[in-house]
């Protein structure tokens, strides 16, 4: 068993909350701040989506003084959705990390770079769903339509062309995708321009809940053989792993922390994403959309390698990445083991 498996293991089970029990009062925060006060934390700029429900772990760390914990001050800097300037500002140094969706990534680190993944922080949180009026319920019934999606380099068109590929569907030739702003994706899809919507939580997850018979779920990256696969990664400079490895160990140990601080209270994660929540929406709301999500799987190490290893290999096939790469050399060229040292 490795330490990755045990400690996900303890995590489902009740003693997992039991375990992290004397880490969720108000000693580690008041511990922290003490520390804070008497000076001697490493200042980081980390870079985020505070939209992205899922990465609402770096506002629980930064909430609860898991960085501080961990020797850091940490100043969390949102880029929104925009994922090249965020990947850019890492690359330069301008921050020393930050959090995204994968196949946001990968593209941008075959391209070359300086970023190193250092965890895997969950799985889940892209949907692929469709009108029921439409009729479409599995991929295969997707031959021949239209998707909606935010941008045609968006995380969601990258994982769904890699599901379209893997049912015998070629995602460029048999398939349209559209770009809609994300306030108009439920329109497109009412006014019948596009037949499926490929979005993230908190979106996908509320029209499926909020409208029981008016939406279905054709698919998500928890299914078709992805049940098990990270979809969100921690990234650090090239520059920061190089030169100041214990800095890079202690961000990546707080931002794990702060995961399994989600899974054993994923009430205080919700409250701190609910400032950037839709409106009207509840705490309760937020813990239904975390728990459908599995902040317990956190790669590091052999296994993330391996499940980058797999999406390089699976964008290879579908013509995003150069049919040159080498998915193994491609993994361990862009994973750094700042644990372990």
């Amino acid at each position: 068993m490795t330490l990755q498996t045990s400690r996900r293991s303890l995590l489902r089970s009740g003693v997992g909350a039991a375990l992290a029990a004397p880490f969720l009062g108000l000693g580690i925060g008041s511990l922290a701040r003490a520390q804070g006060a008497s000076g001697g934390l490493t200042p980081v700029r980390f870079a985020s989506n505070a939209s992205a429900i899922c990465l609402a772990p770096v506002f629980v760390a930064q909430d609860h003084g898991i960085f501080e914990k961990h020797g850091l001050k940490v100043e969390i800097v949102n880029f929104g959705a925009s994922t090249e300037a965020l990947l850019e500002a890492i690359a330069t140094g301008k921050a020393e990390g930050g959090v995204g969706m994968a196949l946001r990534w990968l593209k941008a680190l075959e391209q070359g770079f300086d970023v190193k993944i250092t965890a895997g922080t969950h799985g889940g949180c892209s949907r692929l769903v469709a009108l029921q009026s439409t009729g479409i319920t599995q991929l295969a019934d997707l031959r021949g339509k239209t998707i909606g999606v935010t941008d045609l380099a968006a995380p969601g068109k990258n994982f769904f062309s890699i599901l379209l590929h893997q049912a015998g569907i070629d995602p460029k030739t048999e398939v349209k995708w559209r770009a809609f702003s994300t306030d108009v994706l439920e329109i497109a899809a009412e006014r019948g321009e596009i037949d499926a919507i490929a979005d993230g939580d908190p979106r996908a997850f509320f029209w499926l809940k909020d409208n029981p018979g008016k939406y279905v779920q054709v698919a998500s990256n928890l299914d078709h053989g992805f049940e098990n696969r990270v979809c969100c990664i921690a990234g650090l400079s090239g520059s920061l792993v190089r030169d100041d490895p214990e800095t890079a160990r202690a961000l990546t140990r707080a931002l794990l922390e702060a995961q399994d601080w989600t899974v054993a209270r994923p009430e205080d994660a919700a409250k701190a994403f609910l400032p950037q929540a839709p409106k009207n929406r509840t705490v309760e709301d937020l813990v239904a959309v975390l728990k459908d999500q599995t902040h317990d799987h956190t790669p590091t190490g052999a296994d993330l390698k391996t499940e980058i290893a797999q999406y390089a290999t699976e964008l290879r096939e579908i013509n995003i990445f150069r049919r040159s790469t080498d998915p193994q050399q491609f993994a361990e060229r862009v994973y750094a083991d700042v644990l372990s040292a």
